[in-house]
């Protein structure tokens, strides 16, 4: 069957680019086409602009190293920009998806065939909407923190910020302070978060000259930044993390205590158990309450916006010229707007629905049984309280190349198969496997402060499970990623064979897994002279083998039911 392009990505943000960069590095293949909704590539980096993200690393700074290693392995010509998936079919017979793409700048629709299909959309790129009643009847600015609108001009103006999260402790303090600052910023609240200092640097030029020339120098200090941030997992137990948490609470008060004004101090300390909710690093939020121009109410939520402002529960009218909504993303819409259809029409959504209430789950966050050849990046279960999800989404990547390499099949696998031999064509998760996978994490997240009572958006509101958080420490979740249980898996090939061919199959797959393995070993030896292909052509024919291994194993069972 024709296809259009072997793999085809939604989203060229971080993971999108990621793998795309990977498919070029590990198997030397340019077939792919990224979809991307926005007019660069970034996603969340790109979209969220904001004033005030420029602690650690600038968002100018990350939007232009995505850009840059875009460009070094010419990805961009690769992207089609200000488009949409809107459905992706998966059609049995042909072992493809059809996709429809919506061009969003004149509307027009178009299918495109492929092998592979991959969402790398990410759970942060739906805003929350508002809810709030009166909404379509204001007549000033009102925006999403990740739809900034860098039209308006907010210098002596009168702002209203409906959320307190992690987006709007960085750009509150750029409104109330500076030349350009707010004539009344009205910060509305609903929980504390619990704060923590955030102690930023600039690197030397001593040390960036350390870390580009001398061995191993940045391999350790990366080392030592993942296990100062893997050592926190150990405070989200509940049993065991006690002593842990009680610690971090008392730092926490002591921190507010010492930035925040007395009067607003108490709202700032959470009731929840500590690590419950995410945290949130102080980018100079606690030090512009002592501003003037700001006020934060916890106390009297909003019950309707009016046309030049708001109205309080009590019944307070605040005025504002703009409304800023910094309430979050509508994480439990995983993969929303797509409509995504897998074996016997079944639909991604209704699936989860019958087999989770709704809440979306997936082998390792990233596979779904009945969705063959369908990948999900940063998807149900991947979060961490503790380290950065681009290290998840990199685990990921590599457990998903290693599962395509039977299908991708690198320059390399021809030493594992014959001209008259068939070759995998697709590959899918076992429904046992998916389930106990999935029974797992749940029972696992049962041990977790998750699970002590609070509220969050890792919590799916119909059903109550947790569906964003892994349950482990995250060596584990990369050993995972690197030692894939291949007996979770099945392999579809492109020839069909019955009664004794099939077992004269299985047994000429035997022979052939059998001599692979000398192969390997000798290829092992002399790859070890050629280093800059060494993970090209071995993990290649290591994935290839295992896949083999398997068939024949599965193969080999099926033998026993043939007359």
């Amino acid at each position: 069957m024709y296809v259009d392009t072997d793999i085809l990505i939604a989203g060229a943000g971080m993971s999108g680019l990621g793998l795309a960069i990977q498919l070029v590095r590990q198997f030397g293949t340019r077939s792919f086409e990224l979809i991307e909704k926005a007019d660069d590539i970034g996603g969340t980096w790109k979209v969220n602009t904001y004033p005030g993200s420029k602690k650690y690393s600038p968002q100018p700074e990350i939007q232009d190293y995505f850009r840059s290693v875009a460009d070094q392995y010419k990805i961009v010509p690769h992207i089609r920009f200000s488009s949409t998936v809107e459905t992706a079919t998966w059609e049995e017979k042909t072992a493809t998806w059809l996709v429809s793409i919506k061009d969003l700048k004149d509307g027009t629709v178009q299918q495109r065939r492929c092998r592979i299909f991959v969402s790398a959309v990410g759970s942060l790129s739906v805003p929350k909407e508002c809810e709030i009643r009166g909404a379509d009847r204001f007549k000033g600015r009102l925006f999403h923190s990740a739809s900034w609108d860098h039209s308006f001009d907010w210098e002596s103006k009168d702002v209203v910020v409906l959320g307190n999260g992690c987006s709007a402790t960085q750009f509150v303090p750029v409104l109330t302070n500076g030349s350009r600052r707010v004539h009344k910023l009205t910060q509305f609240a609903r929980q504390a978060h619990f704060l923590a200092e955030r102690i930023d640097f600039s690197y030397s030029s001593l040390l960036k000259y350390s870390m580009r020339y001398v061995p191993l120098a940045m391999r350790l200090y990366r080392a030592k930044l993942y296990a100062d941030m893997e050592k926190d997992f150990a405070g989200f137990d509940i049993a065991t993390g006690a002593k842990i948490r009680e610690d971090l609470k008392e730092q926490n008060r002591a921190y507010v205590e010492r930035m925040a004004p007395k009067k607003y101090v108490e709202a700032l300390i959470p009731q929840t158990t500590i690590g419950c909710k995410r945290k949130v690093l102080d980018t100079g939020y606690l030090a512009c309450l002592h501003s003037e121009n700001m006020e934060l109410i916890t106390d009297d939520p909003v019950r309707e916006i009016v046309e030049d402002g708001l109205v309080t529960d009590q019944g307070r009218k605040v005025k504002a010229d703009a409304i800023v909504l910094a309430t979050g993303f509508a994480t439990h819409q995983m993969l929303f707007p797509m409509q995504i259809q897998g074996r016997d029409s079944v639909s991604l959504n209704d699936y989860w629905a019958n087999e989770s209430h709704g809440a979306p789950h997936a082998y390792l966050g990233t596979c779904v049984p009945s969705f063959p050849n369908f990948f999900i990046l940063m998807g149900p279960n991947t979060v961490t309280g503790h380290l950065s999800v681009i290290y998840t989404v990199e685990c990921q990547i590599n457990f998903t190349l290693r599962l395509l390499a039977p299908i991708l099949r690198p320059r390399s696998s021809f030493l594992l198969s014959s001209p008259s031999s068939s070759h995998a064509t697709s590959v899918s998760v076992t429904p046992s496997a998916a389930r106990a996978d999935d029974a797992w994490t749940q029972t696992q997240l049962r041990r977790f402060v998750w699970a002590s009572g609070c509220s969050s958006w890792a919590l799916h509101p119909e059903s109550g499970r947790n569906f964003m958080m892994y349950p482990d420490w995250q060596f584990r979740f990369w050993w995972r990623s690197v030692w894939v249980r291949w007996g979770d898996f099945e392999y579809g090939y492109g020839k069909e064979v019955e009664g004794k061919q099939k077992a004269k199959g299985v047994w000429s797959e035997g022979k052939r897994a059998a001599a692979a393995t000398a192969v390997v070993m000798a290829a092992g030896l002399v790859m070890l002279r050629r280093k800059p292909m060494i993970e090209v052509e071995l993990n290649g024919i290591i994935a290839t083998l295992r896949a083999m291994v398997w068939s024949v194993v599965r193969q080999t069972r099926e033998l026993v039911k043939i007359p």
